[in-house]
This record gives structure tokens, C-alpha cells and sequence, in this order.
């Protein structure tokens, strides 16, 4: 598509044509404008336009959204998107995505209050000069101050992409950061889950300045389990308590309730002896025959706490010992997260399956780490969305 494409100089002129005395609007205006004022620069014109940015925006008026991204948001609003990742699809959407917005505007804050002459600053060169040392890879990352103190750390898919995000946001976090960084430097793990992990660690034992906020609030809510007068097993999902035991945790309660839901369906599960559905008859699944009838003490309680059980083994590794196998930071190296007995013990990476299956070699590769609920939740989280991990049992 690109090879074909005409070079910027040859529609530079039809851009200034069609935007002038407009308003731009686009998803993250920043980026946009940035490119534009940048090839503008290149031919010795200086593009100056007002802007709206549609990500700013729906942060304030659809708060709530699990991510901003254009396609995830649209999606989340039914608001239908053809042609994804082209000029023509993702200019559509966000057309019909800002038209909403102006309807959700009651107080017509947009017009009065958003516009803005220049969206973003222009990177510092010292600033380039650190992210094209970066590899877009997975792992975890540090920024440092000139004396060498650690003052960030963090994780991504794309370290290059979120270090450049660090550089060009204007929160006040980003902007201290902008200022004091002196150099990033970042260590691969081919593995999300690695990376999670060691974040975590890191931040627990190196504290830097502007990680206080992280992990505070982690996990929100967890599933719990308890029998009823029936000897019936329910689940709850319900507020994280360290005192209590919980199954497995969530981020939010939205999440534990998206996951109860699915649970129910996967595992033919009552509503009623989920907390999905009050009421002191039978749950609305049992009119419709999807429910065998726990919620009316019509199926025995064995024959349903079988299935309960299952769910509870799947989704906890609780006094179980298993090596969770993923990425490496090569095609052919794998990473270990070591579990003994339902406690987190580390990791490390192996290239060769002996090297797990031996329990003598596969503890010398493992890295000490420690657990604490935070790894549990990170782990048990990570297992949930990501069901094709292998996954081998140790005796």
C-alpha cells in the first residue's frame, strides 16, 4: 500500500486546503498533530491548527471504559466499525464516536472549554536520543536520573512504545519524569507474565519515587466460597479481605461479576447459588432450563458441588505444585514460574523440557522471588485470559 503511496510534499497542499480554519478531531490528537506540524517543519511551513482530542474526551464524558483504544470503544458502545486500521474505517468510527460525544455533552463543555491551539510538546532531543536505543519487546524497564537512581519502573508489550509514552504525556507524573530522566534501561523477558512479576518485585524492594501509587490497589475483589443451610457450595464475589481465603481475586468488581457469569454458563452453574440472581425461588436460568434445579433443592448437592468443585480446582492452584510454562526472550528458550504447594517460589528460563522435568536442575534455574498476594493475583489472573499456557504438574 505504501509503495504506491504519494510522498507528503505531494498532498501537503490539499491538507492545508480542507483544514483550514478547522477544527481537527481525531483519536489521541496528539500523535496526529505531532506527525502533521512535523512533515509541515520538514518543508519549511509551520501547520497550526485547533484540535479535539476524542480519547481526552470520552475519558471524561463515558468514564469507566475498560480501554480507550478506538476499536475496543466503539466495540464497547455498539457503535458498528468497518475497514479497521485504514484511513477511511477508522475515520468513520471516530466521526460517529465524537457524534455521541457531543450528545452526551450536556453542558457543551467541548465547545466551550476543549479546544486546544497545541495538544502536545515536541519531544526534547535527549528525549529521541533515549527511546532509539529502546527495542519494541517485552520486559521491564527503568528510568534513571543523571546520579543513576531509579525513579520509574515499569512493564510492556512494546518498551519502546511506552517509554515514548512516558515522553509525550503532560500529566504531572510524565512531566516530572520528562525532567529528571537521565538515561532508560530495560531488561527483556519475552514473557507478559514474567514481566508482571518481576514489575512488582521491583517496585516492592526498589521503591521508587514515582511507583508509590502502583500496587496499592491491584485487586479490588475476589471470589469466595461457602456452603449454605443445604450443604449446597456458593460463590460470592465480594470485597478482597486478607483474612479471609479467597479462590481467586479481580481489579474490579465488574470483572469478577464478568467472570462468575461465564462460570455459570461453562460449568451449568444456578444463579441463584452464584449472587447473580435474587430471589427466593428458583433463578431465572431454571425457567428457561439451563439450570438443573440447585437453586430449588432439586438437584442433589453432590451431583452440583462436583461442578463447583471443578471450577474452584481450575481456577486456583492452591496446594498444587506446577510449572507455568511461557515465552522466552528467544525462539527457542521458555520461560518457568515455579508454584510448590500453592506458594509462588520463582522463575527463570530453560531451553531444554528435561530441564523442568527434573526438579534438582529446574530449582537451580529458578530465581527466588517472593508471594505475596499481589503474585498470587498477578499469576491467577494471567491464567485466566491466557488458557492455552502449557501447564506441567510436578509430583
Amino acid at each position: 500500500m505504501l509503495r504506491h503511496a504519494p510522498k507528503f510534499y505531494e498532498v501537503a497542499k490539499r491538507i492545508v486546503e480542507i483544514t483550514e480554519n478547522c477544527i481537527v478531531v481525531a483519536h489521541n490528537a496528539q500523535f496526529d498533530n505531532r506527525i502533521l506540524k512535523t512533515e509541515f517543519k520538514r518543508l519549511g511551513f509551520e501547520f497550526e491548527r485547533k484540535t479535539l482530542c476524542t480519547v481526552e474526551l470520552a475519558k471524561d464524558l463515558i468514564p469507566g471504559q475498560a480501554s480507550y483504544s478506538l476499536g475496543k470503544l466503539v466495540r464497547s458502545l455498539g457503535i458498528p466499525v468497518t475497514d479497521r486500521h485504514r484511513a477511511s474505517g477508522d475515520a468513520l468510527a471516530t466521526v460517529k464516536l465524537f457524534k455521541m460525544l457531543l450528545d452526551k455533552d450536556t453542558t457543551k463543555n467541548i465547545i466551550q472549554q476543549s479546544i486546544r491551539l497545541n495538544p502536545k510538546h515536541q519531544m526534547e532531543p535527549r528525549h529521541i536520543d533515549i527511546i532509539e536505543q529502546i527495542p519494541s519487546i517485552t520486559g521491564v524497564y527503568y528510568i534513571h536520573k543523571a546520579d543513576g537512581e531509579i525513579i520509574y519502573i515499569g512493564k510492556s508489550n512494546n518498551i519502546k512504545k511506552r517509554i515514548n509514552q512516558h515522553f509525550t504525556n503532560t500529566n504531572q507524573k510524565s512531566k516530572k519524569i520528562q525532567q529528571q530522566v537521565a538515561t532508560v534501561t530495560y531488561e527483556a523477558t519475552g514473557s507478559e507474565l514474567v514481566a508482571l512479576l518481576k514489575e512488582s518485585e521491583e517496585i516492592k524492594r526498589l521503591k521508587p519515587i514515582y511507583n508509590r501509587a502502583l500496587r496499592r490497589n491491584i485487586f479490588t475483589h475476589a471470589l469466595y466460597s461457602f456452603k449454605d443451610e443445604n450443604n449446597y457450595i456458593n460463590l460470592k464475589i465480594d470485597i478482597a479481605d486478607g483474612r479471609k481465603k479467597s479462590i481467586t481475586t479481580f481489579s474490579n468488581r465488574q470483572s469478577g461479576k464478568s467472570f462468575i457469569t461465564k462460570a455459570v454458563e461453562d460449568y451449568e452453574l444456578c444463579q441463584k447459588l452464584t449472587g447473580l440472581y435474587k430471589t427466593k425461588t428458583s433463578c431465572f436460568n431454571y425457567d428457561i432450563k439451563t439450570c438443573n434445579g440447585a437453586c430449588i433443592n432439586k438437584e442433589l448437592p453432590e451431583v452440583y458441588n462436583q461442578r463447583v468443585e471443578a471450577l474452584i480446582n481450575k481456577n486456583s492452584y492452591k496446594n498444587k505444585n506446577m510449572v507455568i510454562i511461557d515465552k522466552g526472550r528467544d525462539i527457542d528458550e521458555r520461560s518457568a514460574i515455579l508454584i510448590e504447594n500453592g506458594i509462588f517460589k520463582g522463575l527463570g528460563y530453560f531451553n531444554l523440557n528435561y530441564q523442568i522435568n527434573n526438579i534438582g536442575v529446574l530449582e537451580s534455574i529458578i530465581t527466588p522471588m517472593a508471594n505475596n498476594r499481589d503474585t498470587q493475583h498477578i499469576i491467577q489472573n494471567y491464567l485466566r485470559k491466557n488458557k492455552r499456557l502449557k501447564i506441567v504438574t510436578l509430583n
